[in-house]
């Protein structure tokens, strides 16, 4: 089994898109996770000089980090996931799919453990 995150910034949040692409960034160096986790834990101070204050934060190198925004190095990974979403008919986060199926919205601890235990026994 293997976990795989998937970027769906929400029109609704005018500022999701450009955080979505800054955990981009700080993944390129490395921290995609902690960066992931600050941007849930400060929501929704998403302007651009929170994104930078908080790969800084993080000990990224501002400048890298910095160019790599200006650049929108990964504007079309993050479209790419908002396509394969829309594809899959997805609109709406979080999303979860575990094999095949598809848990939309927060869920207790026991679902996921059901529906993992579940996977896992099927061939």
């Amino acid at each position: 089994m293997r976990l795989v995150f998937k970027d769906l910034p929400l029109a609704s949040h005018d500022k999701a898109r450009p955080a979505a692409e800054a955990a981009r960034c700080a993944g390129e160096a490395g921290k995609f996770w902690p960066y992931h986790d600050r941007l849930f834990a400060e929501q929704p101070a998403f302007e651009r000089d929170d994104l930078i204050r908080y790969a800084v934060d993080l000990g990224l190198e501002r400048g890298a980090f910095v160019r790599c925004l200006e650049e929108r190095r990964f504007a079309a990974a993050v479209e790419a996931d908002v396509a394969q979403a829309r594809a899959l008919g997805i609109n709406g986060t979080p999303t979860f799919l575990i094999n095949g199926r598809s848990l939309v919205g927060a869920h207790p601890v026991e679902t996921f453990r059901s529906v993992i235990d579940e996977a896992l026994k099927t061939p």
